[in-house]
């Protein structure tokens, strides 16, 4: 790589970098984002079998071995609506009615840059990220809290998780055969507020709840093939390891363990149809094995104390993603996507209380968008996206059990997208 191709991706990644670390967040599966690129998120995150741009290598690394070499920058507006409604009139923890959590805009970035290397095989260098675990609670009057105030009587409460990804990626494609690997560096950052009045439910109350941020690192691996079974059909699988993440430990009496808040592993497969040439479906299956962190499988009514080994979590189920797209070329000029992606549901009747914290509990993804090609090396592509609005509803629990209350989770979610590719 020379100097100046070193230089033009150091740049991008601290941008990416720089961009999200004040609060990423992006149309969810779980807190996992539903695609990482502009093009991706119009056929609502499809793609393991098929190769759009240098963000693809964000789907499956192997899906950039075509791609040639180009850099891709994107910029996603995003809106999560959240909001829980208490009914049942009984005393109890939350406040009645419904409460709707503030910061309801954010901007993510995204980036790639795809390099071929001289023995045809290439190297890709990506940025970017997940964020879908945030909420933003005023210091509501809680007719539960006595003198105090807030959703669980500690003033104004939430959490903002971030996650950045930074990978380099080396992908081969030999006869119909393609494959790809990146090792990857994922950036956490984290705070919480307003649960200091759990204090005597941790083994760490000092830590427990509004330290600031704190920072987490770790590392681990993306990989994945595609096989063109014949001109028309071809198949992809992907999948990434669990990353092993430093502790939070600002955050030792909040999460399991001490702090520990590892990234779950992916697995997933694809296919890419072509019934004509201008035509590509895609269909994907997806899991985000949310259950091997204990962090967020935990049952939120877990016996241990929170911060211990075993200790309470948001009692998230793994998480099962279908995704179909399609693409139609108009002209050599205008592309069309659009796409639709289900997800299920992490978050059971029995957890709902503690996850007025992190409503991920969106299922149903709806996606449209474009690419307008400018001239002979730039293209500008758009996608829209919409996620139905999705409740859960369940019975308010405390640390003395049910209150007779009832819990009703809610989220909505929208976005626009732009992205820029330039070829060289």
């Amino acid at each position: 790589m020379t100097r100046k191709m070193k230089t033009r991706f150091a740049g991008m990644a601290s941008l990416c970098l720089a961009a999200a670390v004040p609060g990423v967040a992006s149309a969810t599966e779980g807190y996992f984002a539903m695609a990482y690129g502009t093009a991706q998120r119009g056929v609502a995150g499809a793609g393991i079998a098929y190769s759009q741009d240098a963000m693809s290598a964000a789907i499956n690394p192997a899906s950039v071995a075509t791609v040639g070499r180009e850099l891709t920058l994107g910029t996603e507006i995003f809106s999560p609506r959240r909001e829980f409604t208490v009914s049942g009139g009984a005393p109890g923890l939350l406040p009645d009615g419904t409460t709707k959590s503030g910061r309801d805009w954010f901007i993510v970035p995204n980036a790639a840059f795809n390099m071929p290397l001289a023995n045809g095989a290439v190297v890709n260098f990506a940025a970017y990220g997940n964020g879908g675990m945030n909420t933003a609670y005023r210091d509501v009057p809680n007719a539960n809290c006595g003198p105090a105030s807030g959703v669980f009587c500690g003033g104004t409460a939430g959490v903002d998780l971030t996650q950045l990804f930074l990978s380099v990626g080396y992908a081969q494609k030999t006869g119909a055969f393609s494959w790809g690997v990146a090792p990857t560096v994922a950036v956490q950052r984290f705070s919480a507020k307003g649960l200091a009045p759990f204090g005597a439910l941790s083994v760490d109350p000092a830590n427990l709840s509004d330290r600031g941020h704190d920072m987490s690192y770790g590392i681990g691996l993306r990989a994945g093939f595609q096989y063109e079974i014949n001109p028309q059909l071809t198949i992809g699988v992907s999948g990434q390891t669990k990353f092993k993440m430093s502790k939070f430990k600002k955050y030792a009496g909040l999460f399991e363990n001490g702090g520990e808040f590892d990234i779950p592993a992916t697995l997933g497969v694809g296919l890419a149809f072509r019934p004509r040439s201008d035509i590509t479906l895609m269909l994907d299956y997806q899991r985000i094995f949310y259950s091997n962190v204990p962090a967020v499988a935990n049952s939120t009514t877990a016996t241990s104390p929170f911060g211990s080994k075993g200790g309470s979590g948001f009692g998230w189920d793994d998480v099962d993603v279908v995704r179909i797209g399609a693409e139609w070329q108009q002209s050599p000029d205008m592309t069309w996507r659009a796409g639709y992606a289900h997800a299920t549901n992490p978050v059971g009747p029995e957890d709902v209380t503690f996850n007025v914290l992190a409503p991920g509990i969106v299922k149903h993804h709806l996606s449209f968008g474009g690419t307008k090609r400018l001239n002979d090396r730039d293209k500008l592509d758009f996608s829209l996206a919409y996620v139905v609005p999705q409740t859960v509803s369940g019975p308010e629990m405390t640390p003395g059990g049910p209150t007779g209350n009832t819990v009703k989770l809610r989220m909505e979610q929208f976005s626009v997208s732009v992205g820029w590719t330039r070829k060289f």
